[in-house]
């Protein structure tokens, strides 16, 4: 596999071009500026020693020179060795409610980033486990394939917002159905569906979906997020979400409802609130789960090719310093230009 290590320096070739239209541009002035003192081909015998090719040849060079140093700062190399890396670990894909009612701050900061905080501290205690992300309202999709990738997986949390899903709802069972047709195919590893949601808006029976994912061997945990009595949903400039008759909305955690698909799930329920007490039990049901081998493929070994290039370069330099602008009168018979 290759690769650069620093691929944001490939962007200085957008430079060459105009390297070129300069050149162009400069020749063709100095062409007009003979042209000022008579026929350029008497002027031409006036200046035996100079050699137009000469100095396209020198100019080419040094824009190949270029060219390769440009490569060389941005880091080429190969990957020398494909292995199969052998982990034992689980397949966790988590699914995370982003309806509005998740903005809701009887949990703080909000609901919301409350359940991202415990993402990402728990994807920190991650070493050979695979994780995924699905975001639900009305509807759910997959925000990021199962992976080994955690650092990916933080970047992907950390832009999670409501306004992902534009239908408004809580499909908890199409996050499920979903989640189970996410996990690596034919991967006999222990795996686990983690919701995280306040409960509302319930559509569904997503007390059937959990059931059919216990009977695969998944297990399916949920978080609950948010308070019992209630939390009206903010809208910013300090006013709130009302209904159709002007009412404010007041969401509340539906407990019950989390309760049930634990239970269908064989998994476990724990309610968040402002301290980490859930993020602790959970974790330690998720430790309990039996670890197997996971297969990576992985290139373990990254070579570096900027030697051979700096190399090139320096040749390149060189022969144009070597090559001089005028012919050399102790090589005049020499024809390497003609």
């Amino acid at each position: 596999m290759f690769r650069f290590a620093n691929p944001e320096y490939l962007y200085l070739l957008i430079a060459l071009p105009a390297l070129i239209i300069f050149y162009i541009y400069v020749t063709i002035a100095n062409r007009r500026s003979i042209r000022k003192y008579g026929n350029p081909e008497l002027v031409a015998q006036l200046m035996p020693e100079v050699s137009a090719k000469r100095q396209h040849t020198k100019f080419w060079l040094l824009f190949s020179a270029i060219a390769v140093v440009i490569f060389v700062i941005a880091g080429p190399q190969f990957g020398s060795k494909l292995e199969t890396v052998k982990r034992r670990g689980i397949e966790i894909m988590v699914c995370l409610d982003v309806s509005n009612s998740m903005l809701a701050e009887d949990i703080k900061p909000s609901r919301l980033a409350k359940a991202k905080q415990m993402l990402s501290i728990m994807t920190d205690g991650f070493a050979n486990d695979k994780v995924g992300l699905i975001v639900f309202a009305g509807e759910a999709f997959t925000q990021l394939p199962i992976t080994s990738d955690y650092i990916s997986a933080k970047m992907f949390l950390s832009s999670i917002n409501p306004s992902m899903v534009s239908t408004q709802g809580t499909a908890i069972e199409a996050a499920i159905n979903l989640a189970m047709r996410s996990f690596t195919p034919d991967e006999a590893s222990s795996k686990a569906i983690l919701i995280i949601t306040d409960g509302e808006n319930h559509e569904g029976d997503a007390v059937k979906a959990a059931t059919a994912a216990a009977e695969k061997g998944i297990k399916v945990h949920v978080v609950g997020i948010g308070s019992p009595q209630g939390e009206p949903i903010p809208t910013g400039n300090n006013s709130f979400l009302k209904d159709s008759e002007g009412n404010t909305v007041v969401t509340k955690l539906n407990e019950q409802m989390c309760n049930e698909i634990a239970a269908a799930g064989q998994g476990i329920y724990v309610r968040a609130e402002n301290n980490n007490a859930a993020l602790r039990t959970l974790q330690g049901e998720i430790d309990k789960m039996n670890k197997t081998e996971l297969d990576s493929k992985i290139y373990s070994e990254y070579d570096e090719q900027f030697p051979t290039l700096a190399w090139l370069a320096l040749a390149l330099l060189i022969i144009e310093f070597i090559v001089l602008e005028r012919k050399n009168r102790l090589f005049k018979r020499v024809k390497l230009f003609s």
